[in-house]
């Protein structure tokens, strides 16, 4: 069973759903509706549904605008909406479907089927992961960690980890012996997980562990030289933090 909130302008629009999700969805919930954005937020804030069936055009904004507001929200977002046109912007917020109006009962049926598969296998990932922590062992050297790729798990000593790289809502992980791993996950996840480990965020796209750079040349506004001859370019904001980080080694 996954639960639901439904957010529309249109009354009509919003009682369709909830019919076609009665009569085609058994194993669907529907938590709440609302309106709009800021009626949308606090439905999910206060339910923290599996899926946000999310209309894209209302009157207090769009549905894009909410999403931008969610902050440790993990809802599968399905965006339902008449306008065709803001289907690439949608994938660009990783939404797990596009629904045109007026809705088919089968896209809806299968947009929720394909959310809650989503849903079914972060959860073994998060039971992995957890495993993992337990095994891992008492010590920052010790520590490992799990990358789910489209294809693999990858598992990594955390002290093998040469750097991330932001790749839009994906972090490409460079190890040290050469392996690659594309994340589904977006840098700043990763930037708060990894603080512990001797990781800086040096540029909005590098995320590096300090323990494996070799120079920090301070010219043309900084780079740094990693252990295996890469460069990492160094935003100005960083550059104080990264010269304390690295004073402090």
């Amino acid at each position: 069973m996954i639960s639901v909130v439904i957010i529309d302008d249109e009354k009509k629009a919003r009682e369709a759903l909830r019919k076609m999700i009665s009569l085609y969805c058994t194993d669907v919930n529907v938590l709440a509706e609302a309106e709009g954005v800021e009626s949308g937020l606090e439905a999910i804030q206060k339910f923290k549904p599996d899926v946000i069936l999310l209309d894209i055009k209302m009157k207090d904004g769009s549905g894009f605008d909410l999403v931008k507001k969610l902050v440790s929200i993990n809802s599968k977002i399905i965006f339902v909406t008449a306008f065709h046109e803001f289907a690439i912007k949608a994938f660009k917020f990783s939404a797990i479907d596009y629904l045109l109006k007026p809705v088919d009962p089968e896209d809806l049926s299968a947009a929720l089927t394909k959310a809650k598969e989503s849903i079914s296998k972060e959860k073994n990932n998060h039971y992995l992961e957890n495993l993992l922590e337990n095994f891992a062992g008492a010590t920052k050297q010790m520590k490992k960690i799990a990358l789910k790729t489209a294809n693999n798990i990858y598992i990594l000593n955390i002290s093998d980890i040469l750097y991330c790289k932001s790749d839009g809502n994906y972090t490409e992980f460079h190890a040290e012996d050469g392996r690659k791993a594309l994340v589904s996950k977006t840098i700043g996840d990763y930037e708060e997980m990894l603080g512990d480990y001797n990781f800086l965020r040096v540029h909005h796209s590098f995320l590096v562990n300090l323990s494996h750079i070799v120079r920090f040349d301070k010219a043309d506004g900084g780079t740094l030289i990693m252990k295996n001859g890469e460069s990492i370019p160094v935003s100005s904001r960083k550059r104080e933090s990264l010269i304390d980080a690295l004073n402090k080694l």
